[in-house]
């Protein structure tokens, strides 16, 4: 299609009021799922993709509907993928007992407001980063492939037919994870296979492993595929097999079970070492993009000059972005509230007397910050996508920044026994960043998706802002019912089995020792060799074979994460990569594997909304098994009826699916 022709084209459904509800419903059930997951494993998951495909089976029921239709639908629901990435940094205030809960407004304005610059910010960046460039963007292409397909306009039976197999892959995901899920809630299926040990005699080093059975966790590792997975085993294997043991070991005398004695090392040794190893991975990935990031920011600011020249009305339709005023008047909007949502913080954080610099040094350093994490995180997202994005590295970078700020800044002129406060507001300062980061690190995925298949990107951008809303309004409550039902963090008598939050505690972790000069230094540099060593066997692997790699951030996630949120990934990404193997012999080797990543998705989809729907009954009743049918007496008979059901329901779902898509009918 030439460009005068698309010009002209007459107008088409595309920005629809169905389509924006649909998206919002999406948007919704996606964004619990992924904050329930990204607060138990730090791992969150893309939603584009399942989203289309439930988008295309529902809207091909009205005749009007379209593939640019479809698009927006996906295009809202994103968001689920990507602001619910915030609890990678406000449940730190949890962690540091700032806060008891999320207070609604201001972490619903934190959100909103953030997440409505991310998309701004990454306007001006679009024809530098997706139009004029030849980055990959792995996930929007894949997502315009789906919609493609999946569009029976476009492509005839065989398109309505793949949709109807992919809807149906998505929802048996989430059927057989939410009942798996609901039945382990009865502890008539136990989940997890927890040993600690000795590695000799009585004087010995402390190890042990904690293998949950999570279809959601499965379907993470089959997301993220092989080599990440392998990457998290040889983190786990540092972790559980030398660092614990070797940390264990020289405490003794130690008192207290074994597991008492593990996880102590754990929390307050070898996690850090992991926090080494993840900052230096985040550092070299930074690094290696500077040179691109600037590049592409002066293309983008040659592209706005264009547009200023009034040249702008002549651009096809795929190339309309929201007018580069208005997105600097909406850019103004958002930073005056931000500035008094500062204020208000600071006020309500005892550092009253300095609000007014506060506000105003924080409003321009977001401003500042958010223009180069957006750059960075567009480009990141291009170049490996949204999914495998280093985002705790951004994170890590912002939170240091603010810290150091403010030590010396502000500190000078506070009163002893402020540093705590200071601490709550590099993370809340922090948090605001990383909101336009986690959009900026997606808007530019979809808004390649959107070119592929002829979208149009203000409406694309408009329907982002949609959903940055909906999410916004969502993830508060959600982030409130998970605390209260299962706590953040370190066990406590009050919650005997807390959702991790990795990124969330690495990040007030560092907020702390900056502020507060208690950083243990020896461990994370420990850590950072780690990540040398590491990023240079990626490195080798990357020159001398074809695909082989061991990404740094997955390793240094493996040492940081619980070995129960990380082997149940590495079988996921083992059986993902057999399956994918297997899927060759298939006629559509692609389509099958698709549908794989659908039925990944569905997994954890299914699991997170009723791990959701769990933990109210646990906050609301004060239980710990409110659905509870049988007691610890049944604990070893139900570790093996959960073992072999979980290992009979892979394969035949997996077996499954290979039959569905040979015979290429969804029925």
């Amino acid at each position: 299609m030439s460009t005068e022709s698309a010009s002209q084209e007459a107008p088409r459904t595309e920005l629809t009021i169905r389509g924006l509800v649909l998206g919002v419903v999406i948007t919704l059930l996606f964004t619990a799922a992924n904050v329930y997951f990204g607060l138990k494993a730090g791992l969150t998951f893309a939603t584009s993709i399942p989203a289309a495909v439930i988008s295309m089976a529902l809207l091909r029921k009205f005749r009007n509907s379209s593939l640019q239709e479809n698009n927006i639908v996906q295009t809202v629901a994103s968001s689920a993928g990507t602001l619910s990435s915030i609890i990678f940094v406000l449940p730190g205030l949890i962690m540091i007992g700032w806060w008891s809960g999320f207070p609604y407004w201001v972490s619903a304005s934190l959100c909103g407001l953030g997440g409505i610059l991310g998309v701004m910010y990454s306007i001006p960046l679009r024809r530098a980063l997706v139009t004029y460039s030849d980055l990959p963007y792995p996930e929007g292409v894949a997502c315009a492939e789906v919609l493609k397909v999946g569009s029976g306009d476009a492509v005839g039976a065989d398109g309505v037919d793949a949709s109807r197999a992919g809807l149906l892959a998505v929802v048996w995901g989430s059927v057989v994870s939410a009942v798996f899920a609901l039945v382990v809630a009865t502890r008539v299926f136990a989940s997890d296979v927890v040993s600690f040990f000795r590695l000799g005699g009585a004087r010995s080093g402390v190890s042990g492993f904690d293998f949950f059975l999570s279809f959601a966790l499965f379907g993470i590792g089959h997301l993220v595929g092989l080599w990440v997975g392998i990457a998290m085993l040889v983190g786990a294997v540092i972790a559980w097999g030398w660092g614990v043991p070797h940390y264990s070991a020289l405490l003794l005398p130690a008192s207290g079970s074994l597991a008492d004695i593990a996880n102590d090392v754990w929390k307050h040794q070898v996690r850090f070492i992991g926090a080494g190893t993840i900052a230096t991975a985040a550092v070299w990935t930074l690094a290696k993009l500077i040179k691109p990031v600037i590049a592409g920011l002066a293309s983008a600011m040659a592209a706005s000059k264009v547009r200023a020249r009034g040249e702008g009305a002549s651009l096809p339709r795929t190339e309309q972005d929201i007018p580069i005023g208005l997105v600097g008047l909406v850019t103004l909007a958002c930073l005056v509230p931000i500035a008094f949502l500062l204020a208000y913080f600071a006020n309500q954080a005892g550092l009253g007397d300095h609000a007014l610099l506060l506000a105003i040094g924080g409003t321009i350093f977001v401003a500042l910050m958010s223009a180069f994490v957006s750059a960075v995180c567009g480009y990141m997202a291009g170049l490996i996508g949204s999914s495998n994005s280093p985002l705790s590295g951004i994170g890590i970078m912002v939170v240091v920044c603010a810290a150091l700020l403010l030590v010396l800044a502000v500190r000078p002129m506070l009163p002893p026994g402020s540093d705590k406060a200071l601490v709550a507001f590099s993370l809340f300062l922090t948090g605001v960043v990383f909101a336009v980061a986690a959009i900026a690190n997606n808007n530019l995925q979809d808004l390649k998706t959107g070119q592929l298949v002829d979208a149009t990107p203000w409406k694309q951008q408009v329907a982002l802002v949609v959903g940055v809303i909906a999410g916004a309004a969502i993830i508060p409550p959600i982030m409130d019912l998970l605390n209260h039902a299962y706590g953040f963090g370190a066990p406590t008598p009050e919650h005997a089995h807390p959702l991790v939050a990795p990124q969330a505690g690495l990040i007030s972790a560092l907020a702390q020792g900056v502020i507060q000069h208690n950083t243990p230094w020896p461990l994370i540099a420990i850590g950072a060799g780690i990540g040398v060593v590491m990023i240079i066997i990626d490195e080798v692997l990357k020159m001398s074979t074809k695909s082989a790699h061991l990404s740094p951030l997955a390793v240094g996630l493996g040492i940081y994460l619980p070995t129960q949120s990380t082997l149940m990934v590495v079988v996921g990404a083992v059986v993902g990569w057999y399956f994918d193997r297997r899927a060759e012999r298939n006629r559509d080797p692609e389509a099958t594997k698709q549908l794989g990543v659908l039925l990944a998705s569905g997994m954890i989809v299914g699991e997170g909304l009723v791990g959701v729907v769990i933990a109210a009954l646990v906050a609301f009743s004060g239980k710990d098994f409110p659905l509870g049918l049988v007691g610890d007496s049944f604990a070893t008979p139900s570790l093996w009826i959960g073992g072999i059901v979980f290992a009979a329901v892979i394969f035949v779902l997996y077996r499954w699916l290979l039959r569905l898509s040979q015979s290429g009918k969804a029925a």
